[in-house]
């Protein structure tokens, strides 16, 4: 290998990436658009929760537990009611998302919550917000044990903390395969693959030459990407930024290199980005834990997410910018991101040789 041929093609890609604005919308626009549209729009938080009201015992508790419910900033007044009859219509009308009745039976005050279930994960979430504030509103006296909670890590239950670090992972993968696809189908296309074949670039030549100046683009994006996380989304970042360049880079190796491999069997740059989205972004935005949680997938999709190496990087960027933790605790993740790093290299590069003869006979 010859770091003068290395650095030759990697400086005529990187001169392609300059004179192309729109590889570089690709490289720099859209990673920061991304962030910024789901950082703001993807939320597991739920937040003013519509809700009606039918107090039939009108009792200083009772009030108490309403305006407790609003100041939770989980809830808001919508509507106060006086019958079942009005709670159906507001939740057809779609008016209200939950109605709570209180009364008096007995001398003592009975609560009930009617939730709109159209929404069963909302849902889910809006009960368990009310009954921690009847529970915080009731003192424990009606229990003879009192629970306090506190999270670890995420002490405000910020959904952000942990979609940002996901969505860096998503952001990353994507782009990188994106960009690299591009690149031996634009050969194939424009003929001068028989000229590359002809010269004394070697297959490893061509696959770093064609992934370094990419690289250097990605480290750019993840540079963005933290730092807009950091200062905007108030993300915090507790562990070691050396740790996490290290760890990126072999996730970014192992994407760019699947999007060679891409680009070498397509042969066709509208087909092979389409092939890169598809095969990343999906599995990356669906099965890496960013939106559900993997323990909760059927079991045949979980095994297939053991496949998608983002899901693994997203463990490593929730424990690096939440727990603050070192490699010895994201080793078992590290070495899954290795293996897939050095196995896509190692089909690539057997993809390459084919092409690199079919351009020599050609």
């Amino acid at each position: 290998m010859s770091l003068r041929r290395l650095l030759a093609l990697s400086w005529k890609e990187l001169l392609h990436v300059i004179r192309d604005p729109r590889s570089l919308a690709v490289a720099l626009a859209i990673p920061a658009l991304l962030l910024l549209l789901f950082g703001w729009a993807l939320s597991s938080d739920v937040r003013n929760v519509r809700l009606a009201v039918w107090d039939q015992s009108r009792t200083p508790s009772s009030r108490a537990l309403v305006s407790s419910m609003v100041r939770s900033g989980c809830f808001e007044l919508s509507s106060r009611i006086q019958g079942y009859r009005e709670i159906g219509r507001l939740i057809l009308d779609g008016k209200t998302t939950a109605a709570i009745v209180l009364r008096d039976r007995l001398g003592a005050q009975t609560i009930q919550l009617i939730l709109d279930g159209t929404d069963a994960y909302s849902s889910a979430l809006a009960a368990g917000y009310a009954d921690a504030v009847v529970r915080s509103v009731s003192g424990g006296t009606a229990m003879p044990v009192q629970i306090r909670s506190r999270a670890a890590f995420n002490e405000a239950l910020r959904s952000q903390n942990a979609i940002v670090p996901g969505l860096i992972a998503v952001i990353l993968m994507v782009i990188s395969a994106l960009l690299t696809s591009l690149t031996i189908a634009r050969e194939w296309e424009n003929g001068t693959i028989e000229m590359l074949a002809a010269s004394p670039l070697r297959p490893w030549e061509i696959i770093l030459g064609k992934m370094i100046p990419y690289f250097l683009i990605g480290l750019a994006d993840l540079l963005v990407a933290t730092l807009t996380g950091m200062l905007l989304f108030g993300v915090p970042f507790r562990g070691s930024p050396a740790l996490l360049l290290f760890l990126s880079s072999i996730f970014m190796i192992g994407s760019l290199s699947l999007g060679i491999a891409i680009s070498a069997a397509t042969r066709n740059q509208l087909l092979a980005s389409q092939v890169a989205m598809i095969a990343t972004f999906l599995p990356a935005f669906f099965l890496s834990g960013l939106l559900f949680d993997i323990g909760n997938l059927p079991v045949a999709v979980r095994a297939i997410s053991r496949l998608v190496p983002a899901r693994y990087f997203v463990q490593i960027l929730k424990g690096i910018y939440l727990k603050g933790v070192g490699l010895e605790f994201l080793l078992t993740d590290a070495v899954f991101l290795l293996a897939f790093a050095v196995l896509v290299l190692l089909v690539t590069r057997a993809r390459l040789r084919l092409d690199y003869n079919a351009g020599r006979r050609g």
